[in-house]
């Protein structure tokens, strides 16, 4: 019996893993996208303000920032001040003269123990009440945040729709995967489009693989603001777990470094975010946090995905019926923004600008309504891979792996094993016993290889035997 490979140009084929030499007991390493680093378009970065005006904030408010900060950190000399609160020396000078007018704040000379020439300033006493008071109604300090207003203007400069992603760009961060070009095609402009994706079908078939490929394609850096601020309340935004900090390369060209040098400190140059849930996510999760010890909010988890990806995988296992899910993104994803509220039940808009991205094994009639699936911009269908792209799955891995695929290895696989299970293949099939084989030949200390036996006993662990047991 022979088995014909399809075609090179039925697939993309584009191992991640790299050869493994024979001989070795070591596991495949896991997946790296080698992607290239992500590009920055310093025009559209937010200018450091000079001045309180062009900070956009009531200066009473900023008055307070500094004497709690200053109260907190027992720091005297406005370079370090200037650092802490992300704010340049103009403005932080003229802050602290407000406080001098208004007897907060006193002159103390220059620093004894150092070299430095800077003047050292102080909380009076009637400064020191003033923190104690401001710090009951809120415990923030350092950084100045962000007017929501400004945030929203500085959105949309670098909105997610407005990137375009090249084929060349998507076939590269789905390398390791195989799949048909009509499948490409249609990712393709779905990602362009900016809006809702759905990846439906059965499991173990890479939907959440192709959701973080779209991932990995999206190449570009966009600025996102520690702090935001809105009516006096403050709204924690950078979240070091979702905003992958990104290194700024600026070469000799003058006008690129000065664009680095002089954008706005209170905003961190990130990769674009992406959030990815699974079923722990709960409606909760897409309002505002609100702490009573602190007395500031921390964004929603869809704000936090601002000019980024949200990604919600597995969809349909949430405790919320999945209805009432699509339903509160069914409004935000139409007129791009979302309505938040604080505690006491102010409402506020902010941008709503990811793209979002859902993934399921369930059919999408058994999870939404026609108005539902209609606001869902693009519907792909993740189906199993037939004999011949199964085949090509088990050669692409074994070849990334550094191992052959043996001919009789294949015979057996689909003419013993797959027809017990009516050749329902599964794209995780081949990853999963290459792995489990890998895990046997270390532990007994030998060269890696795919045999027959082996197959079988990593067959084992693919599926439960289905017997009686005493529990």
């Amino acid at each position: 019996m022979k088995f014909l490979v399809p075609e090179p140009s039925d697939f993309m084929e584009k191992p991640t893993h790299r050869a493994f030499a024979k001989g070795t007991t070591n596991r495949p390493p896991e997946d790296s996208k080698g992607q290239t680093a992500p590009t920055v378009n310093f025009e559209n970065a937010p200018r450091a303000p000079r001045s309180i005006e062009e900070v956009g904030m009531e200066p009473t408010f900023l008055l307070n920032l500094l004497i709690k900060t200053m109260y907190r950190t027992n720091i005297e000399v406005i370079s370090r001040l200037t650092k802490v609160m992300c704010i340049l020396t103009p403005v932080c000078q003229e802050i602290i003269e407000m406080g001098r007018e208004q007897r907060f704040i006193e002159t103390v000379g220059k620093s004894l123990t150092s070299s430095s020439t800077e003047l050292r300033y102080q909380l009076t006493d009637a400064g020191k009440r003033r923190a104690v008071d401001v710090l009951v109604q809120s415990e923030y300090y350092g950084a100045v945040p962000v007017p929501l207003e400004e945030f929203k203007e500085q959105a949309n400069k670098q909105l997610i729709k407005n990137l375009s992603v090249t084929k060349d760009a998507l076939v590269s961060s789905m390398r390791g995967l195989v799949i048909h070009k009509g499948m490409l095609d249609a990712i393709g402009p779905a990602v362009n489009s900016g809006k809702s994706i759905l990846f439906y079908g059965p499991p173990g078939n890479g939907k959440s693989s192709l959701a973080n490929a779209i991932r990995d394609a999206v190449g570009e850096k966009i600025f996102v603001p520690r702090y935001l601020e809105y009516n006096g309340q403050v709204i924690a935004m950078y979240d070091p777990i979702i905003h992958e900090n990104a290194e700024t390369n600026v070469n000799d060209d003058s006008s690129l470094r000065v664009a680095a040098d002089s954008f706005d400190n209170r905003y961190v140059l990130v990769k674009r975010p992406v959030v990815i849930t699974g079923g722990e996510l709960t409606l909760e999760m897409l309002d505002l946090t609100y702490s009573t010890d602190s007395k500031i909010y921390t964004a929603s988890l869809q704000l936090k995905a601002t000019g980024g990806i949200f990604i919600v995988d597995d969809l349909g296992r949430q405790q919320e019926p999945p209805q009432a899910m699509i339903n509160r993104w069914i409004s935000p994803m139409e007129s791009g923004e979302d309505i938040l509220d604080f505690v006491t039940g102010e409402k506020f808009s902010v941008p709503f600008d990811c793209m979002t991205v859902f993934s399921t094994n369930f059919h999408p009639n058994e999870l939404f309504d026609r108005a539902a699936l209609r606001r869902i911009s693009h519907k792909i269908l993740v189906d199993g891979p037939n004999r011949d792209q199964m085949l090509q799955i088990y050669l692409s891995y074994s070849k990334a792996v550094g191992l052959d695929f043996p001919e009789d290895v294949a015979i057996y696989l689909f003419t013993k094993k797959y027809p017990e299970i009516n050749n329902a293949f599964a794209a995780f099939h081949a990853k999963f016993l290459v792995d489990q084989m890998f895990n046997e030949a270390e532990y007994h200390g030998q060269e890696p290889i795919i045999t027959i036996p082996l197959i079988e006993k990593a067959w084992e662990n693919l599926y439960v035997k289905d017997h009686e047991f005493d529990s």
